[in-house]
């Protein structure tokens, strides 16, 4: 349940003293091969940490060897100094495995706080204790490693035809992404290439990750690196391939949503009907990002107002007097107006489903969202590392 899962890779977490508290704040993933094929995705904020501008120039070139990543600092608006640490950090990491790929090859992934410089004299020394602490059996540890808010650690696997996708994930706030989110690494020993495996990427991070709306607010730091040893010697078809990236890439989504800041529902918003797919997303991006309907929804009141008044703020096609909506499979909006007893929705359960049904064509899409809590508001006031 890990990115050491499939062949070809370890891993190593560890506490290199970045984190003031003690704690895990440092992993490592190396690419064993015989094949270093990689793809990525990356946060489309216009304010990009260090650690994201490295990296994708080096998933230009479609080679990783390793990622390394930190949490503890996020290195971001952090200036020429800290490109300059991201570029000596690959450097260390490239020299400590033995020169079997170059710093060029070596991804680098940060999350913690913005605008602080991370503190080098100890980053450096812990790439020399996670090389040597690496191990087939190291995933549980990486994924440890890179939590900063999270409550607990997110893996998932899929293994089918002698080939396996693993993956691990760190993420409990800023989620409300553009094609990925957060820090997540993801490895298979399935035998494909860079252009596959970037296909297959984008293919699920635009249904998963990219459909995670948390709390509206976007990272500076957000990665998904997609790596591939070819160790199990196995090519499996695009399609079935495609889809275990696609399942994995859920599984650690919905552990995003479980485990994000404060929240005390999980959210399911569907929209129906819709004359496209982007009208479909834009309209459960403005439904999830509504602080009023998030309100409601912490204290179990199925205030359908609220979903109709954010359905209004887009520029999807629809008629408001054809609109429905649904909590929790009560339909207690219909045409537009008063529909079943708001009386008969239960909201006990930690999940809460709301259907919007716009009326005007056949296209769907499925939002994550969180309820807007007194927890998350005090997490994030005296947030500080």
């Amino acid at each position: 349940m890990s990115v050491t899962a499939a062949q070809g890779f370890t891993a190593a977490g560890i506490a290199a003293g970045i984190k003031a508290n003690g704690n895990p704040d440092l992993a490592l993933v190396v690419n064993n091969g015989p094949k270093l094929a990689a793809a990525g995705v990356f946060t489309s904020n216009r304010v990009k940490a260090a650690p994201v501008h490295w990296s994708e120039q080096v998933l230009r070139g479609g080679v990783v060897g390793a990622v390394v990543l930190n949490s503890g600092g996020a290195n971001a608006c952090t200036g020429p100094k800290g490109f300059q640490d991201t570029h000596a950090t690959a450097e260390k990491v490239a020299e400590t495995l033995g020169g079997d790929f170059n710093a060029g090859e070596v991804a680098v992934a940060s999350t913690g706080l913005i605008g602080v410089l991370l503190p080098m004299d100890k980053l450096l020394p812990g790439i020399d204790t996670a090389a040597a602490a690496l191990s087939a059996d190291g995933g549980e540890a990486a994924a440890i490693a890179i939590k900063t808010t999270d409550t607990v650690h997110k893996t998932a696997t899929v293994s089918q035809g002698g080939w396996t996708v693993g993956g691990m994930a760190k993420g409990a706030g800023m989620l409300a992404p553009g094609l990925a989110t957060m820090l997540v690494v993801l490895t298979t020993d399935a035998d494909l290439d860079s252009a596959t495996l970037d296909r297959a990427l984008r293919a699920a991070t635009r249904t998963t990750f990219d459909r995670v709306d948390s709390d509206g607010c976007m990272s500076t730091n957000d990665t998904v690196l997609l790596l591939a040893s070819g160790a199990s010697g196995q090519v499996p078809a695009y399609e079935e391939f495609a889809e275990a990236v696609r399942t994995v890439c859920d599984d650690l989504a919905r552990q995003l949503i479980g485990d994000a800041e404060g929240a005390s529902k999980d959210i399911r918003i569907e929209v129906i009907g819709a004359a496209s797919e982007d009208d479909a997303v834009e309209v459960g991006r403005s439904i999830a990002r509504n602080n009023l309907l998030k309100c409601a929804i912490h204290g179990e009141d199925p205030n359908w107002g609220r979903v109709l008044s954010a359905i209004g703020t887009t520029k999807a096609a629809f008629d408001p007097d054809r609109l429905n909506v649904a909590i929790n499979d009560v339909w207690v909006c219909k045409n537009g107006s008063v529909g079943e007893d708001r009386d008969l929705v239960s909201m006990k359960d930690r999940e809460v489903r709301i259907t919007a049904d716009l009326s005007t064509g056949e296209e769907s899409a499925v939002i994550w969202a969180n309820d807007l809590t007194a927890d998350y508001v005090h997490e994030n006031s005296a947030y500080s590392s």
